[in-house]
């Protein structure tokens, strides 16, 4: 015990408190302990005791539970008799000495004589306490054991007179202070985390899968629950405990006692009511919720009713009421509302609640007359029960009963706080399954009456997979495209009616107000630079005046545009540009000018000299210098105050922030703004008041946010995120910064948005690891003090304010924006408020949404929003991956949106315009129906595009002209080809050696006799025209072609110059093909008698076939010595 550390401040504390009400009772329902002459508490070993008071008392003033330990507070001194180890713990309370706290003295435990003398020693305290009479002892409590046995028969015999105390040492623990709200806030949140996130989900999941379960298998989880790390809030394991078996309750069969245990029934798809509670270092908590099955309406009002009369009850709990009077005050309440419901309520609505589960003298009931004090906390439960629900299918769901319940604490004000807010309205509690059978289309009707059998038993099939997994898949995507269907009937319908309610009201053209300088010619200066016809700028009237063929003239600053300043030699030039009709003022100018066809002043230029004369003080230019700062200066005030004034004309004015005194309100501290106050970013507290929240930032600045003015408002938790956020979407804009803002946001950072990569890492560095198990810590901590004070806020303000939680599951990227981000749907919106700006699109704001670009070759589709109110303008979702359609589908047809999708691209903006100007002619043309694929409109749109495809007919000579010239490109682009391959070696190279060329030329040269040369130039031609109107050859056809050609040349000995006339001639055209050029070439200059021919052939052929003849000279040379040889 040793290692145990006593909270002295505590103990001092409480220890005072005891004996100053011992002294002096100020509680007036019972006043036993003014009369007591010593007070005495037995604390045994008996692992079956779970509460008792003397052990609260104990816990209350030690902190510990120290068995087989006796206690007696005399009047000038108190004594423990326990053993050796826990008298080491408790001479950290004899060293205290403090006024009011007596003196302490330890007895040490003497087995020898079985404690003989320690008990003398402690009978004699008590007789020497005031008259030694009467004995404040805790009748009920009774341990087993020898110790405390013979203890208990010695006291006997000492004739005491025992009074018990139980009562009003229970009413001097209630009300806790700062340490004992603390842990039962603790054990409050464990409690909800077992119900919230092991419970409910458990009980959802048997529900879905339509399993049985009996009710002590979930206690008995519940129970295993605590031990686990993620139920129990990052506490220690070893200070929790469950402060009784949790009840679980279904099947007709309901006690809303807390006696009540779990049977081994099966849970019954109807009324299930749950009951647990959690306790952290000894200080209890409790919630009990009811959840409902397919609830009727009637079942609905009542379970309505209920949190109506626990609201009710919350209210009467304020400090100085008797519990008997707020119990008679819910009973009449509860008699005006629904007077058949009294006979059915509950006994009680609830009990004091700290050490002990159940405090029984301290109950809201009809007979307690105890006072509420400060920070008492109560058990508020409140139950129906003896229900019947006539519509139930089977017996079990006949009789039902409601119960919820919740720890509470008293504070200074009404009414009281919920410590346990997990919510609990119908649309949170009420479980609504459809069956297939409701789904299935008529054919399948007897299928589903068969299947009603099981039905009655309670188990839906809702996730039937085996039933119906194959019908399911097949008939998802007709069943999607059936209720689009039905939705595209009911949109036009509704868009008509809501049009014919709105009217003709179209928007005010605005018209720019007439700014006038001067009223009367009183109010111009009298300045000698006006009266010298100078440039002069009154900033008073922020007003130019400038001299106009010798008068002095004003203008309005707001009438010029902008101006110019350049010097020009000696000369220093002023150009002054006015606005007028036709410049560039925006898009729509018409109504700015209330005179348009008036004579407008476009510019005026002036000019003024940079030389002194003699006697000035400046140059003339000076003036204008001067003009040219001071109508700056005056045209950059004049526009800030105009846009500043712009912002604000459309604010609509805002109630006052009514401040609560409470310094319990909720609370958020060192959090950041978006956007920011000013340019620097600061942090700054949240709080929320009466009828709105307030942030002020460290420098002082404040935002007020009211709660009729919050649209929407979310909590996004920092799972998978570097910054967990609040986010409030606002009905209509305020002003701060100095700009309006429909969107503000409050957020801290969690761990480091940034890296240091220069920093050495491991990744089992000591100092990396423990960093990321702080910011796990950090993490968790935001996320529950976030958590806690939206739920608290919710309390305060009756749900008018509830947070959204983004399905960060059911998220998908896109770019509403610049940049791709993460769209995240909530219950009733999609949004993104991790970058900024934000995007939030309010569901029920939407008309219906169409996707763009939705073509299978694409990688991405658009997503277009168009509004209910049609003068808004639509928001657009760019880059949608294409993998994602189908979930974006489901997603919109589970929130009953219409939605369209086409493979172009529309100009939004005109056709909203279209439908703006004449609604009316629009739904008669079929309104919205012409974004449906399957619509007249789109297949005479197909059919139109069709038609102009077919205009155009190319007729067959300009086919034939295409032809010739991709022949033509084709050949000479052959021709190039083949250049460079004999660059690098020709066909003929690679497929047969040079000997074997020649052998099968001077065999052909046997074989034909020569040809007339004009025989052989038309044969040229003939083949040349020929290989332009025919295809690729192949291998084989160019070498045997070039073979052909190059035999013909050998035999032409007496037209080489005609021949070399001829391949230029043909080579402009691009007539002849490279094959035969190629051949020419090469045994052109190989043969000795064409040597006089070189000449004429120098003058047509280019650089690169001078290059060609070298190389082949000296493959020449090479083929010579080989002759030679052979």
């Amino acid at each position: 015990m040793s290692s145990f550390v006593l909270d002295k401040e505590a103990f001092v504390r409480r220890v005072k408190r005891l004996y100053t009400e011992w002294k002096a009772p100020s509680t007036g329902h019972d006043d036993a302990l003014g009369n007591l002459d010593c007070i005495m508490s037995v604390v045994g070993c008996d692992e079956d005791v779970i509460y008792s008071k003397s052990l609260a008392l104990q816990i209350w003033l030690l902190g510990y539970e120290l068995t087989d330990t006796i206690s007696v507070f005399a009047s000038d001194a108190i004594y423990f008799l326990t053993s050796k180890k826990k008298i080491e713990f408790l001479k950290q309370a004899q060293n205290i000495s403090e006024e009011g706290v007596p003196e302490i003295k330890l007895l040490v435990r003497d087995r020898t004589d079985k404690d003989k003398g320690n008990f003398e020693k402690l009978i004699k305290s008590i007789q020497n306490s005031k008259k030694g009479k009467r004995l404040g002892v805790f009748s009920k409590d009774s341990y087993p054991g020898e110790y405390c046995e013979s203890w208990k028969k010695i006291l006997m015999e000492s004739q005491f007179e025992h009074v018990d105390i139980s009562t009003i040492i229970a009413y001097l623990m209630c009300p806790k202070d700062e340490s004992e709200i603390n842990n039962i806030r603790k054990a409050s949140l464990v409690s909800m985390d077992i119900f919230n996130k092991y419970l409910k989900d458990e009980i959802m999941d048997i529900i879905d899968s339509d399993r049985k379960v009996k009710h002590t298998k979930l206690s008995d989880g519940c129970d295993a629950a605590i031990a686990e790390k993620k139920y129990t809030s990052g506490l220690d394991p070893r200070l929790l405990d469950m402060a009784y078996p949790p009840i679980i309750q279904s099947g007709g069969s309901y006690s809303l006692k807390f006696s009540a245990a779990s049977d081994k029934n099966v849970l019954h798809f109807g009324v299930i009511v749950c009951s647990l509670g959690a306790r952290y270092k000894s200080y209890c908590s409790n919630i009990s919720r009811t959840f409902l099955v397919n609830p009727t309406e009637a079942m609905q009002e009542n379970y309505t009713f209920l949190v109506n009369v626990q609201e009710e009850i919350l209210k009467l709990l304020v400090p100085g009421a008797k519990l008997c009077e707020v119990y008679e005050k819910t009973l009449a309440h509860v008699k005006k509302e629904k007077p058949n419901m009294v006979d059915n309520l509950t006994k009680t609505f609830g009990f004091a609640m700290g050490l002990e589960f159940r405090e029984n003298s301290i109950v809201i009931g009809p007979k307690c007359q105890a006072l509420i004090k400060k920070n008492m906390v109560f058990n508020l439960h409140v139950g129906i029960s003896n229900l019947t629900n006539p519509e139930a299918a089977d017996k079990e769901g006949k009789t039902y009963a409601l119960f919820i319940g919740d720890t509470v604490l008293v504070g200074e004000q009404s009414p009281a706080s919920v410590m346990t807010p997990s919510k609990k309205k119908i649309k949170n509690v009420g479980i609504f399954i459809k069956d297939d059978s409701e789904e299935e289309d008529v054919d399948d009707k007897k299928a589903s009456k068969e299947d009603q059998g099981s039905e009655i038993l309670g188990r839906s099939k809702r996730n039937a997979v085996l039933d119906s997994k194959l019908r399911n898949e097949i008939n998802t995507e007709e069943k999607r495209k059936e209720h689009q269907r039905e939705l595209a009937q009911q949109l036009n319908a509704r868009a008509k009616e809501r049009l014919a309610k709105q009217g003709n009201s179209k928007e005010v053209e605005k018209v720019r107000k007439n700014t006038v300088s001067y009223k009367s010619i009183s109010q111009m200066p009298r300045e000698p630079e006006v009266k010298d016809l100078k440039l002069y700028v009154d900033k008073k009237y922020e007003t130019v005046i400038m001299p106009v063929f010798g008068i002095q003239v004003p203008f309005h600053i707001s009438t010029i545009k902008n101006i110019s300043q350049s010097v020009e030699g000696e000369y220093t030039y002023l150009r002054i540009n006015f606005f007028h009709p036709g410049a560039t003022m925006g898009r729509n100018e018409g109504g700015l000018y209330p005179q348009p066809e008036a004579t407008f002043v476009k510019e005026v230029t002036y000019r003024s000299s940079n030389l002194k004369e003699h006697g000035e003080v400046v140059a003339p230019s000076a003036n204008l210098n001067n003009a040219f700062r001071l109508i700056k200066e005056v045209q950059k005030r004049f526009k800030t105050r105009e846009a500043e004034e712009r912002e604000k004309e459309d604010l609509v004015k805002q109630d006052t922030l009514i401040l609560s005194q409470n310094k319990g309100n909720p609370k958020l501290k060192d959090l950041y703004i978006r956007p920011n106050i000013v340019t620097k970013r600061m942090t700054g507290s949240l709080e929320a008041h009466t009828n709105g929240f307030r942030y002020i930032s460290v420098r002082g600045d404040k935002v007020d946010i009211l709660y009729n003015n919050i649209k929407s408002a979310f909590f996004q938790p920092c799972d998978g995120e570097m910054i967990i956020l609040l986010h409030f979407h606002l009905k209509y804009a305020i002003m701060f910064g100095k700009k309006k803002h429909v969107d503000v946001q409050f957020y801290t950072e969690v761990g480091e948005i940034t890296t240091d990569l220069g920093k050495h890492q491991h990744m089992h560095d000591r100092d990396d690891l423990a960093a990321e198990q702080a910011e796990r810590e950090l993490r968790h901590k935001l996320k529950t003090a976030f958590k806690s004070f939206c739920e608290k806020v919710e309390t305060m303000t009756k749900s008018i304010v509830e947070f959204d939680t983004p399905f960060r599951e059911l998220g998908f990227p896109g770019a509403p924006f610049r940049s791709t981000v993460t769209l995240q749907p909530t219950s009733g919106s999609l949004v993104n408020l991790t970058e900024w700006p934000p995007f939030v699109i309010t569901l029920d704001d939407v008309e219906l949404v169409h996707f763009e670009r939705v073509q299978f070759h694409l990688r991405n589709f658009d997503m277009i929003f168009v509004f209910k109110e049609y003068n808004k303008k639509v928001a657009m979702v760019n880059a949608i991956p294409m993998n994602m359609l189908d979930h974006v589908k489901e997603w919109l047809n589970s929130c009953d949106i219409r939605y369209s999708e086409g493979v172009q691209s529309l100009n939004w903006q005109k056709i909203m315009k279209t439908i703006v100007d004449d609604p009316q002619g629009f739904f008669e043309q079929g309104g919205w129906s012409f974004l449906d694929p399957e619509s007249d409109g789109e297949e005479d749109n197909e059919t139109a595009e069709s038609e102009e495809d077919e205009a155009y007919n190319p007729t067959d000579a300009e086919t034939d002209e295409e032809s010739e010239e991709d022949s033509e490109y084709s050949e000479a682009s052959e021709d190039e080809s083949d250049d460079s391959d004999e660059d690098l070696g020709s066909d003929e190279e690679s497929g047969k050696d040079w000997s074997d060329l020649e052998r099968e030329a001077a065999e052909e040269d046997r074989n034909h006799d020569y040809q007339p040369t004009d025989d052989k130039r038309n044969g040229t031609k003939f083949e040349t025209k020929k290989s332009d109107m025919s295809s690729k050859h192949s291998r084989r056809d160019r070498e045997e072609q070039r073979s052909s050609s190059s035999h013909s040349k050998k035999h032409k000995s007496n037209s080489s110059s005609s021949s070399s006339h001829l391949k230029s001639s043909s080579s402009k055209h691009g007539s002849s093909s490279s094959p035969s050029k190629s051949s020419k070439d090469k045994y052109h200059n190989r043969d000795k008698h064409h040597s006089s021919s070189s000449g004429h052939k120098s003058s047509s052929k280019s650089k690169d076939h001078d290059r060609k003849r070298s190389r082949e000279d000296s493959r020449d040379n090479g083929h010579k010595a080989k002759k030679s040889r052979r």
